[in-house]
């Protein structure tokens, strides 16, 4: 098995920050400044961490 690193392009971008997802119950989450409720958010995972 090869490990082919890919690219990502996402114009324009208002803000990148990068959260670690953390339990919430049975699922998870990942926390966000309250300013951006209603907001759409694209999440990524990335699989070297």
């Amino acid at each position: 098995m090869r490990k082919i690193k890919s690219k990502l392009i996402v114009e324009p971008v208002k803000l990148y920050f990068e959260k670690e997802v953390t339990k919430f119950g049975n699922s998870a989450k990942i926390d966000c400044p309250k300013k951006y409720i209603g907001k759409k958010a694209i999440v990524v995972i990335d699989d070297e961490s």
